[in-house]
């Protein structure tokens, strides 16, 4: 009896991102940000050597820097790649609390700032509602993928697939 072997796993299409998680079009602009943040960083030499090329010069720059400019697109070709997308999802993931954190400082500043006008103008104050109202919009979470996550929710790695 001839053995055979045991049955594989049939192969499966890779997963694109190991963050699927949908966001709003502003929240993918600042990962886009971080993406390419993380890839100047890598880039910076060849860069700084395009740009110092460059200086100076107008419409013959594509032919007197044509290989510090090849030099550059190299590197962020060979950078830009989508493990590097998937860390700076991780990475805006990551300080999503710290950005909540400074939004509810700087509102809740204006708060005090407007009181503190209203108060020093001798204008009247503002109804209770519309402070009401103004004090729950602090409270608000942040919308990730169109769920709503307040913190401690689910941990960290909330939502994340």
């Amino acid at each position: 009896m001839a053995l055979q072997p045991p049955p594989t796993e049939p192969e499966r299409l890779p997963m694109p991102s190991r963050n699927p998680l949908p966001l709003s079009a502003s929240q993918e602009a600042q990962v886009r940000d971080i993406f390419y943040a993380r890839v100047r960083s890598h880039c910076g030499p060849e860069i700084k050597a395009f740009a110092e090329c460059a200086l100076g010069r107008t419409f013959t720059v594509p032919f007197a820097c044509r290989k510090p400019h090849n030099a550059m697109n190299a590197c962020m070709k060979a950078h830009a790649t989508p493990a590097e997308q998937d860390a700076a999802r991780e990475e805006w993931f990551a300080k999503r609390l710290e950005r909540q954190k400074e939004k509810e400082r700087k509102a809740r500043r204006k708060l005090e700032q407007e009181a503190f006008l209203r108060e020093w103008w001798g204008l009247p104050e503002k109804d209770r509602e519309e402070r009401r109202r103004e004090e729950e919009k602090l409270r608000m979470p942040e919308r990730i993928g169109g769920m709503v996550r307040r913190r401690g929710e689910g941990g960290e790695d909330a939502g994340r697939g």
